[in-house]
């Protein structure tokens, strides 16, 4: 039992950095209608400044929302200089685009930092904690607190402001939120800046427990991909389920299937996105769009 539990805590832990890069991707896709594989990239090469800021003496909470706000900045820009140009371009040139930005942002971390492996310190303490005779990492509860507070504040922000209602309205439905006077092309640039403060989080989350490297991101893209699929590509509530829901199965499946392990998760992964691409397309809180023939 207290192996499961320890499994469980460090389960939550991934799955909480996979649902805030899932969250990211489902927010870019309401309003695009495609996926950006850009996005795990966007958030290394933030973790980078936020390791360039530590190193240049910068405590590490003033860096860490320093990058944060960075992020949003940068994500309005690479909308409104890269995206917004091909808007009205078929859905697969975006997609074009997106793999385009991934391999540029690869290549610039590589050309300015080189292409070593490197510690990022983390915010939260490795020592472990005991509850009820089980040892739990208190970096690990860290980590689910600092991505559910991210994801719970952009919630409200959704919710209960006009400024979250109109990017609502503007991914939904963008014809008709021209014409109640709704900025439709800044509330997508709005979307992708918050889209990228959710990949730069979960690029510092993620950084201290795989070290820090200008590849550092494509797995947990995959993960978080993964997440979002089998929440709903249209569902932030699901994607958030589907990143915590992923991250336990997979740390249990790796701990007591013998033959999976650590080496063989990515490939689960895959074959949960394959299964409830046949089974439900849609996702577990995914909406089904119904078309005239």
């Amino acid at each position: 039992m207290a192996q499961f539990l320890q499994q469980v805590v460090s389960g939550l832990a991934s799955g909480g950095i996979y649902a805030s890069l899932a969250v990211a991707i489902v927010l870019i896709y309401r309003s695009t209608r495609v996926i950006n594989f850009a996005q795990g990239e966007m958030g290394m090469f933030m973790t980078f400044v936020a390791l360039w800021l530590i190193d240049g003496g910068w405590p590490y909470w003033a860096a860490f929302f320093a990058t944060l706000a960075m992020a949003f900045v940068g994500g309005v820009l690479l909308e409104r200089i890269v995206i917004r140009p091909i808007e009205s371009a078929p859905p697969v040139t975006v997609v074009i685009v997106t793999v385009g930005l991934l391999i540029a942002l690869n290549g610039a971390a590589f050309w300015i930092w080189g292409g070593e492996t490197r510690s990022f310190p983390s915010a939260f303490s490795t020592r472990p904690i005991r509850i009820g005779g089980v040892a739990f990492s208190i970096q690990d509860f860290g980590i689910i607190g600092v991505s559910l507070v991210a994801v719970f504040l952009l919630y409200l922000f959704f919710r209960f402001t006009k400024a979250g209602l109109a990017l609502r309205a503007a991914a939904l439905n963008p014809e008709a939120s021209r014409l109640v006077g709704v900025r439709v092309g800044w509330m997508l640039a709005l979307g992708w800046g918050f889209a990228s403060v959710l990949g730069a989080l979960s690029g510092m989350m993620v950084a201290p427990l795989v070290f820090l490297d200008p590849n550092m991101m494509r797995g947990v893209l995959l993960y978080a991909l993964a997440a979002a699929i089998l929440g709903g590509l249209d569902s932030p509530l699901g994607a958030v389920i589907g990143g915590l829901a992923l991250g336990v199965g997979l740390n249990l499946i790796s701990t007591y299937v013998d033959f999976v392990g650590d080496t063989l998760k990515l490939p689960v992964a895959f074959a949960v996105i394959l299964g409830v691409l046949l089974v439900r397309p849609a996702g577990l809180l995914g909406r089904t769009t119904l078309r005239r023939a």
